[in-house]
């Protein structure tokens, strides 16, 4: 895996590069993978465990959470006891809210991630949402003033900085003058980003996430236009906020990171599970072995070349496919290829493959990838996740297949669903959304998301968020139809949209009222019951 990442023909996008530690991001150096703790902060012993665990199972950098000063100085002795282990894997500070505590964090950590939604702003009140040009020009005066002096620390102790937007924390200066959506998180980190260039400061990394995937998609492809437009080549690190757990959790982080990672862009990632973190390595593993696979492979067909000028590819509809109509899939009620034009491609380049061959024509055409070399499941559903994603992404919506040994034909046309859903095209169960958890949630999150799921998955008609704190929740979950945050210890809050209806319900009384909730607005039906 870690061998010979290093591009033959260097087609990911060009980058200045970071160094963390020992570990270097950017091109033409390998993607790096990485996790994050799930352990309180203030527990020395078990964040220390974690993080070697954590770097046992192939994590480059691992990165834990520091909502205070006291758990960005306790950073200090969890390095200490890592170290004492012989594991020299780079720590990261994960700071929102609170700049003095990044500001110990920096002194500690060989890495800090910031979140310019709501590192100097005060985040999402919505208390101000008109600003002047003077005002807006004063605030920013004021994030300089407060952010250099932060940047000349980490200078000074060799401490590397992650700008880290997330979609749900906007500022509210950010959204009044460029929206909620992706021009607004691309300011939100250009603001940031244009500070570290006029101090000369460039070990930096920067991320935008989302748990959509076609908002975060769309949006760190604008970034990386608009850094190319400034003369900025900051390395990238990619993510799906919230992907879930299970076999949606993989597929939507494959789908999101892969097809990104596919045409050139990204230099460290994180797959972000609701599991134990452990789990997200060799998942994330697998992408970048088969997306750099594709990408080198690419070159003999041009290199990276998306298509995309907006929507989907046009075609002409014709047998019940092209056109406008919804995503065909191969082999469900009976859809066999010979009802269609079918393009198959069973080696890589998959992607560049069939960009190439269906490139000006307007026949419309379901495009069926086999995949021969692969014998792991979990490795199949990752790559045609990553493949069949980029294409669905990039506009070829025809119709899409699976061919491998390794499923059968209910098997393949259930994964085929599930891409199409991480693609944000149709709805075949309910989408739920749930961050990883990290030290800040203070509930069972991955045995409350279990539950959420076997109860709510049959209401495709609905959005439902599982959060385990308030960084991610309620912001991150914006346009969930509920949401079931952590609050304090042991207790949850439910809401209705971005409306908190019950504060601090103890954890095993949650479900109920979340199903309550949904019962009450008249929008539960029951399984096997279609709404």
């Amino acid at each position: 895996m870690h061998t010979n990442q290093t591009q033959k023909y260097n087609l990911r996008r060009p980058t200045t590069q970071a160094r963390i530690g020992n570990v270097v991001i950017g091109a033409p150096a390998p993607v790096v993978v990485q996790s994050m703790t799930t352990t309180p902060t203030l527990d020395t012993a078990a964040s220390a465990a974690q993080t070697c665990s954590l770097a046992a199972a192939g994590a480059q950098l691992v990165r834990l959470t520091a909502q205070g000063v006291a758990h960005a100085a306790n950073l200090a002795f969890i390095m200490e006891a890592v170290r004492a282990q012989g594991v020299e894997v780079p720590l990261v500070a994960d700071i929102h809210f609170n700049p003095a505590a990044a500001f110990e964090a920096a002194l500690h950590v060989e890495k800090v991630r910031v979140n310019p939604g709501n590192f100097f702003d005060p985040g999402r009140t919505f208390r101000k949402m008109v600003f002047t040009d003077e005002e807006y020009s004063a605030e920013l005066t004021k994030i300089r003033d407060k952010f250099v002096p932060f940047l000349n620390l980490c200078r000074e102790h060799g401490t590397a900085l992650r700008i880290g937007v997330n979609h749900g924390s906007l500022s509210d200066r950010v959204m009044s003058r460029f929206g909620d959506g992706a021009e607004g998180m691309v300011e939100s980190a250009l603001e940031y980003l244009r500070i570290c260039r006029d101090e000369h400061f460039d070990n930096v990394v920067v991320s935008i996430k989302a748990s959509d995937v076609p908002v975060m998609t769309d949006t760190v492809r604008l970034l990386a236009a608009s850094m190319e437009a400034e003369d900025m080549h900051f390395p990238l690190h990619l993510g799906v906020t919230e992907a879930g757990n299970a076999l949606e959790g993989r597929i939507k982080s494959a789908v999101g990171i892969g097809s990104l990672l596919i045409d050139g862009l990204g230099d460290t990632i994180r797959v972000s599970l609701s599991e134990a973190p452990e789990n997200e390595i060799p998942v994330a593993r697998m992408l970048v072995k088969h997306c750099m696979a594709e990408l080198e492979a690419s070159a003999a067909f041009g290199g990276p070349k998306r298509s995309r000028t907006g929507g989907r590819r046009k075609t002409v509809e014709a047998n019940g496919t092209g056109g406008n109509t919804p995503t065909v899939i191969i082999g469900k009620d009976g859809m066999s290829e010979k009802q269609y034009c079918c393009l198959r491609v069973s080696a890589v380049p998959r992607v560049a493959q069939v960009r190439q061959k269906l490139a000006g024509s307007d026949r419309a055409c379901a495009v069926v990838l086999e995949y021969p070399e692969i014998n792991d499941r979990e490795e199949l559903i990752v790559a045609a996740s990553a493949d069949l994603g980029a294409l669905l992404l990039d506009g070829y919506r025809d119709g899409i297949g699976i061919a491998s040994p390794l499923l059968d034909t209910e098997e393949a046309v259930s994964l085929c669903e599930k891409i199409i859903q991480a693609a944000g095209l149709a709805r075949f169960q309910a989408e739920i959304v749930a961050c990883p958890g990290c030290g800040r949630t203070l509930f069972d999150l991955p045995e409350a998301l279990d539950r959420v799921k076997d109860a709510c998955m049959h209401l495709k008609h609905l959005k439902i968020a599982v959060m385990g704190c308030i960084v991610n929740g309620p912001g991150e979950m914006a346009g969930a139809d509920y949401g079931y945050v952590g609050a304090a210890a042991g207790n949850v809050s439910i809401y209705r949209g971005i409306e908190c209806v019950r504060k601090n319900i103890p954890q095993d009384e949650a479900l109920d009222a979340l199903v309550a909730l949904i019962k009450a607005d008249g929008n539960w039906t029951e399984k096997g019951v279609g709404k």
